[in-house]
């Protein structure tokens, strides 16, 4: 199926020069002279990379044939992640290359989407939340407004800003696309 440039979405994949891309961004425009373009921020999804490209809004491409798996975290070596799937029938191998930023919000028996293709896990879509525990943080400060944040590090390593009330030990859901604390769990 082809999709011009000018029907692009966040989170399409197209094929590009034989590889898949999703398009992690895009802006229309159109100069005072001449045909209107389209500037994109688009991921490779093979080597990870991401690149801007500026692209005729006329100009087709390919979807990109991604599958879609729903798996679960089971746990990783140091260079490799393991998961397998809900029923337990199959097992997939995910290099650290295509985790990334991502390992610091992935947990024991986390539920995630891998994205496939020609049987490749090329990358993992994370829940928009996960819980995580704070393992260090400072007291909180007596006396110190309510809106007052202090650094918290959680059981994976990431390190983020929460309320002055919350200790070490507690348990915190924590918002995957921003790194930002997002209530308690």
């Amino acid at each position: 199926m082809a999709i011009e440039a000018g029907d692009f979405k966040t989170g399409l994949t197209i094929m590009n020069d034989g590889d898949p891309w999703v398009v992690l961004d895009f802006q229309h425009v159109k100069p005072g002279k001449g045909a209107a373009i389209l500037k994109t921020k688009l991921k490779n999804l093979k080597t990870g990379s991401t690149q801007e490209i500026n692209f005729n809004a006329s100009v087709k491409f390919e979807a990109a044939n991604i599958e879609r798996k729903q798996a679960t975290y089971s746990y990783n070596d140091g260079e490799t992640y393991y998961f397998y799937s809900p029923d337990g029938s199959e097992s997939f191998e995910v290099n650290n290359v295509h985790i990334g930023d991502k390992s610091k919000y992935i947990v024991d028996n986390l539920d995630c989407v891998l994205m496939m293709f020609d049987g490749d896990v090329l990358d993992i879509q994370l829940p928009s939340t996960v819980a995580m525990t704070v393992v260090e943080t400072t007291p909180a400060i007596k006396g110190a407004p309510s809106t007052q944040t202090k650094d918290a590090t959680t059981d994976t390593g990431l390190t983020l800003r929460v309320p002055q009330f919350i200790e070490q030990g507690e348990v915190i859901m924590v918002n995957t696309d921003e790194g930002k604390y997002s209530g308690r769990a």
